[in-house]
This record gives C-alpha cells, sequence and structure tokens, in this order.
C-alpha cells in the first residue's frame, strides 16, 4: 500500500504559508502601483476623477441620509477623512486577498484587479459633476498597470520547472511536489525580489509625480485669489456698540475664518480660477438669459452684512452655526437684471437651483431670495476673499434658510424652476423642500460635567433666530422658574445674540436649561427633533457639579 510520508507532508507547509504571504505582499504592490498610476492619469483629467475619489463621491451619493447624519455627528469635520481611510482600509484588504488569490491562480487574482476598476470608473463617471467618459481613465489605466504586475509577480513564485531522469533515459517535467530524494528548483528569489523593488520604486515616483502635478494644477486658483481686492462696499452695516460681550469661553459674536464649521460632500476642495469663473443664470421667467465674470460682479455695487449662518445636520447645543461678514452683490437685484420676478409678482418660477462645480444642486425658495433680506452671492468673508474650503470665488448666502436649501458653495449656474418639476440633492434624499432655520439656544460655559465653585458662576452662550430676530432667552435651573437672561446689544435680525446669566451655585449637582423665544413671539419647542427633515428642535442643557 503506498502512502504519503509525513516528511513529504510537513514539506508542503512552508511552501503554503509562502506563498500566502508574499501574495499578500503582491497584492499590497499591485494595489499601491494602481493607485498611483491612477493618480498620474488623474492629471490629464481631474484630480476628482481619481478611485478613491470617485469612490468616496459615490459612497457619500448613496448613503441614508440618516448614515450621513451620524457620521457628522460622531466624526464632525473629520468625517470625509473617516471616509477615505475607510476606502483605502477596503482596498488594502481587497488588495491582500486578490494577491494570496493571484499567487495560485494567477489569472483569477488580476482579473479581480481589473473588476474594481470597473468599478472605479462607473463611480467617476457616475457623479453628478461627471461631463465625460474621460472620468474613467484614471480607474481603467491603474486597473490594468495593477493587474498586469500582479500577473507578472505572481508568476515570480512559481516553481522553476527542470528535466529529471525517469527510468532509461527518459526525462519529464518535475512536478510540483519532487519525488523523494530529488532536488526542487524552487521559485525566482532573487528574479521576484528585483521585480517588486522596482515596482515599489516605480509606483512611488508615479504617486508623487501624480500628487504634485494634481497640486499644481490649483496654483492658478490660488493665484487668483491672491490678486484680488475687495472693494469697498456701496452699502456697509458697522456693528453695534455691545453687540460683542467679553466673557471667558463664549462663542466670539465674529466667527473666524479658520473655526468656521464646514460640512459639505466634497472630498476634494475645488480650487476654481476666479478669472476663468463664470456664472449662468437661465430657466422659467428669464427673459434675458446672462452670463456674468468674477470681474463683472466686482464692479456691482456690493453690500457687507454680518449673517449667521447654520448646517441643518446641527444638533441642540451643537458647533455647527457661525457669524461671518460677507461682502457680496444682492441675488435679487442680479435676477431682476434678468427679468426674474418672485411668484408673489407673478413669476412662474418658485424655486431656484443653484449648481456647484463638483455637481451639488441646492434649491432655494424664490420667494425668499428675493423678499428684501439680504441673500447675496459672496465674494468675501470676513474682510478677504472667500477661503476655497468655503466656496471661493462665489457662493451663495441666503439669511433665514438652512444651508441645504440655500448656500450653494463654489456656485456656476443658477436655474429658476418649479419644485414640481425638480427634486435637488438633498430632497432626493428625504430632507425638506422649505426649510427655515429653527429658533436656537446654546449654552457655552459652563461646559458639560463641569467642576464649579459655589457662589456666583457665569451662564452663558448665543441663541439665534435668523431673519425674525432673538427678543428673549431665559435659563433654568434644575425644575426651577424661568428667569431672564441678559442680551447682548442686537447686531440684526440675521446675526446670533450672545446672553449672560448669573447664577448663584449652590453645592450640588444640577441641570441648567436654556430656552429662547424669537421677534415673532414664538419660544423654542421643548419636544426634541432629529435633524432630518428640517433641523432638529428641543432645549440645551448641561448637567455640573458644584463643590
Amino acid at each position: 500500500m503506498t502512502g504519503v510520508s509525513t516528511e513529504a507532508k510537513t514539506s508542503s507547509h512552508p511552501r503554503v504559508w509562502r506563498l500566502v504571504g508574499l501574495g499578500a505582499l503582491i497584492g499590497l504592490l499591485a494595489g499601491y502601483t494602481a493607485l498611483a498610476t491612477a493618480e498620474l492619469v488623474s492629471v490629464a483629467v481631474r484630480p476628482e476623477s481619481s478611485p478613491v475619489v470617485a469612490v468616496g463621491g459615490a459612497a457619500i451619493d448613496r448613503t441614508p441620509a440618516g448614515v450621513k447624519d451620524w457620521a457628522i455627528r460622531h466624526f464632525g469635520t473629520n468625517d470625509k477623512l473617516v471616509l477615505q481611510l475607510g476606502i483605502l482600509g477596503v482596498l488594502t484588504l481587497l488588495a491582500l486577498v486578490l494577491g494570496v488569490v493571484a499567487a495560485r491562480h494567477r489569472r483569477i487574482g488580476s482579473a479581480g484587479v481589473l473588476l474594481f476598476g470597473v468599478v472605479g470608473a462607473l463611480a467617476a463617471t457616475g457623479r453628478p459633476d461627471s461631463t465625460s467618459v474621460a472620468d474613467a481613465l484614471p480607474s481603467v489605466a491603474g486597473a490594468v498597470v495593477g493587474a498586469g504586475l500582479l500577473y507578472r509577480l505572481s508568476g515570480r513564485l512559481q516553481p522553476r520547472r527542470r528535466e529529471v531522469p525517469v527510468g532509461q533515459g527518459a526525462t519529464a517535467p518535475a512536478e510540483a511536489e519532487p519525488a523523494r530524494g530529488e532536488e526542487e528548483a524552487g521559485w525566482d528569489r532573487r528574479g521576484f525580489i528585483v521585480a517588486a523593488t522596482a515596482a515599489a520604486a516605480a509606483s512611488t515616483g508615479l504617486g508623487l509625480l501624480g500628487r504634485s502635478l494634481n497640486g499644481s494644477q490649483g496654483e492658478n486658483a490660488v493665484a487668483s485669489r491672491r490678486r484680488i481686492t475687495l472693494p469697498a462696499p456701496a452699502s456697509a452695516a458697522p456693528l453695534p456698540k455691545g453687540a460683542a460681550l467679553r466673557i471667558k469661553e463664549v462663542s466670539p459674536f465674529m466667527t473666524p475664518g479658520r473655526d468656521f464649521y464646514r460640512v459639505d460632500t466634497a472630498l476634494v476642495v475645488p480650487k476654481v480660477d476666479a478669472n476663468a469663473w463664470r456664472l449662468r443664470i437661465h430657466g422659467k421667467g428669464v427673459t434675458r438669459e446672462t452670463t456674468v465674470s468674477f470681474a463683472e460682479l466686482l464692479r456691482m455695487p456690493l453690500i457687507e452684512r454680518n449673517i449667521t449662518l447654520a448646517c441643518v445636520s446641527n444638533e441642540v447645543g451643537g458647533p455647527y452655526v457661525g457669524n461671518a461678514r460677507w461682502i457680496g452683490v444682492r441675488l435679487a437685484d442680479l435676477l431682476r437684471r434678468c427679468g426674474v420676478e418672485p411668484p408673489s409678482k407673478g413669476g412662474p418660477a418658485d424655486q431656484l437651483v443653484a449648481r456647484s462645480v463638483d455637481g451639488m444642486t441646492i434649491g432655494s425658495p424664490v420667494e425668499d431670495v428675493m423678499d428684501g433680506r439680504d441673500a447675496m452671492l459672496a465674494l468675501g468673508m470676513n474682510g478677504e476673499p472667500l477661503p476655497f474650503a468655503h466656496g471661493f470665488p462665489v457662493r451663495m448666502v441666503v439669511p433665514g434658510l438652512y444651508g441645504f436649501v440655500s448656500a450653494c458653495k463654489w456656485i456656476h449656474d443658477i436655474e429658476l424652476t418649479t419644485f414640481d418639476d425638480y427634486d435637488p440633492y438633498w430632497v432626493k434624499r428625504h430632507w425638506a423642500r422649505r426649510a427655515p432655520i429653527k429658533t436656537q439656544s446654546r449654552i457655552d460655559t459652563p461646559k458639560p460635567f463641569a467642576r464649579l465653585g459655589a457662589g456666583t458662576v457665569m451662564v452663558a452662550g448665543v441663541a439665534w433666530a435668523q431673519h425674525r430676530g432673538i427678543d428673549k432667552v431665559e435659563v433654568r435651573v434644575d425644575d426651577g422658574p424661568w428667569r431672564r437672561a441678559d442680551l447682548a446689544a442686537e447686531d440684526t435680525t440675521d446675526t446670533w445674540r450672545q446672553w449672560s446669566f448669573p447664577w448663584k451655585a449652590a453645592s450640588g449637582g444640577h441641570t441648567l436649561t436654556v430656552r429662547a423665544t424669537d421677534r415673532t413671539g414664538e419660544t423654542q419647542t421643548e419636544k426634541r427633533t432629529r435633524t432630518i427633515p428640517d433641523g432638529a428642535s428641543g432645549w440645551h442643557s448641561v448637567v455640573v457639579t458644584v463643590d
């Protein structure tokens, strides 16, 4: 009876583990090379066509609103970084698996790389901002190069065939597992090391070159921003005395640009050359279709206003609200130049759809934009041209509306239409069509779970009800009566108001709660609601301990 010796069985184990380990390595190299190649090819197309950005954008587009809201709540402005790291993590895992598969089945592993190139190509061409099948090229090129490298390196792992004597003078190819007493020719160790090292070095060079060239593509935009000098506004609103309180840890009345919240879907911040930028205004009720340049906007009468913006994803007491000084062109004036009239005056369009260069669509009520509020196409923020992250060269700002129905960044197109005819990006994802900002208030100090000394403690924060104004802020300690807080001077109804309340703190644990009442007489509701579909509601409270 013929059997397999223990020695023969044992001798196969090192080869199996060698194939697994080296297979994982070549999978990583192939994936690395594919991404580096795609990065370089995206230079000839556009940075947004690279696979990680394209797949990330597609993931954002297809993520349920609740999941997006969860991500913003837990990761804040790092949500895009977390998404990109997650994509890279998944790609790394897949590369490891495909490499191990290719170590035994070269064609299958290589075909897997090509398949993921197809996925990347479909994601790139399916994005809202895609205008050409050329967006598929980076993913396709990267996949082809990566698959070719995987096929080549996996071949280096196979045992070399040699002729061995069989019987009297006959020869035959050696088996994968040689007979006892024979020597296996072994795999091409030297060739593998040379090929893998060369591939790693070349891929690193390609990736660095692609990253450098992609970075340089934004140099014209950076230069155009640097050359801009904002003219003095035809209409300015000086800050009234007493609008800004000097209380430690209270949000400053004016939010610095570096601290202003950013919530959008752009994985790569668009860098648009102001000299090449154009805005098209067209659609229903537009009797004079217009295309304007940045230089033409600068020559128009400009207004400068302090306006508080708030994100619909802001939870009760959350950080996604800020106040800045904006300079720009009145949107209503520009629309009237094009012949547009609001619905109240017989205009056929009730929705203004703003389109961003990254494909985002945002719908605003025409009536709100043209009702006399300081809705504008903003060119500057806090005395400087807009930062790239906040919409340079031009964005929309509409007081009183949440950003997802008003604050289009990197705007390049305005279409007048109706709510019945078109659903913008967020409406398709079950957010509200119309979303006025809800009356809200927040305790900035003391912080949650703070330990305080007995005596007078200053409780302070901000309250906002844009385009209605804050009339009253009240504070409650535990289940006691509501007591009126002191309000800072009002700038305009479009900005938040700081408030303060001196509290005589006694020892023990306490809950501090705040609520605001707007100028219409409406007091913010205690009822807690989610941010979806039209903004969170409820009272903000903090728990503290007094020693």
